[in-house]
């Protein structure tokens, strides 16, 4: 496949603090990869690193780009959006249209227009008018309309309600994605966004403990209802957790064989959400 973002080896420090230590990944045209992982990880400092942000040791290419070196020619097919959305309260949607088709070669107007058609925002609207929901629709529509091949998006729904949230990715897959371009996000929500990711990368502590399809995981992961009488056999399994509720106890487990799986109890595809918590609280994997 051809690789849009190639991470390699990359470590960042501010002070004596290890931000993150040698980061691995590549994203290829086609991948929406969900940067998960709790607080702290590292995985804004990633996108920033990525973006060109920020300084690093290591190596770093977008699009065959380096991020700090070469940033202006880089951000002509890159487009990014953060965790809150800030406009000036004073601009009207029109001239919001119009500063982006006079600063961004590649937006497309006609494009900005289709997507607040299906919103509830008028040209003559000023920011300070619209909703917290608005204002990210309106983000949504100025970074979308711009015709890059690789978008990262760091938390875009925090704050937003479930609806708006929903509707948010809906116009990513219709208005921005296709197959030669690829999506980098980072989310608290990965409950919300598992069924559009094609790969996840799981970062705990500034290192990557994770990173595959999610076709993979699910054939490598696999969660069990096992019952009290067979929970001595389970644990020699070692699994990565277990979660007990009203008698049954459920545990996730990595790489075993499922027919022996199925001599504990009744198996199923773990949710990428399970599959992290149990990642999350295993140093390796």
């Amino acid at each position: 496949m051809n690789s849009l973002i190639s991470v390699n080896n990359v470590s960042k420090s501010f002070g004596k603090k290890q931000v993150l230590s040698s980061v691995n990944f590549s994203v290829s045209a086609g991948q929406i990869v969900g940067l998960v992982g709790p607080n702290g990880a590292g995985k804004t400092t990633c996108l920033q690193a990525i973006l060109g942000l920020t300084d690093y040791e290591g190596d770093i290419s977008v699009l065959g780009h380096h991020p700090r070196k070469d940033r202006v020619n880089m951000l002509n097919d890159v487009a990014y959006i953060a965790d809150v959305a800030i406009l000036p309260k004073w601009l009207k949607v029109s001239q919001a249209l119009s500063y982006m088709q006079d600063v961004h070669k590649n937006f497309n107007l006609e494009k900005a227009h289709e997507f607040l058609a299906k919103t509830n925002i008028a040209l003559s609207d000023k920011v300070k008018a619209l909703s917290k929901g608005m204002v990210a629709q309106l983000h949504l529509a100025l970074i979308l309309a711009i015709d890059a091949k690789v978008l990262i998006l760091d938390e875009p729904t925090l704050g937003l309600d479930i609806l708006t949230r929903r509707q948010f990715y809906t116009h990513l897959l219709e208005d921005f994605y296709n197959e030669d371009k690829c999506i980098v996000v980072t989310t608290h929500q990965i409950e919300e966004i598992e069924h559009i990711l094609t790969d996840v990368a799981f970062i705990q502590q500034g290192q990557i403990v994770l990173a595959q399809s999610t076709e993979e995981i699910k054939k490598r992961f696999n969660i069990v209802a096992v019952a009290n009488e067979q929970l001595p056999q389970a644990d020699e399994l070692k699994p990565l957790f277990k979660n007990s509720m009203m008698g049954l106890t459920t545990m996730l487990f990595d790489n075993q064989d499922k027919e022996t799986l199925q001599g504990l109890g009744q198996v199923s595809v773990p949710s990428l959400a399970d599959v992290f918590v149990g990642v999350m609280n295993k140093e390796t994997c």
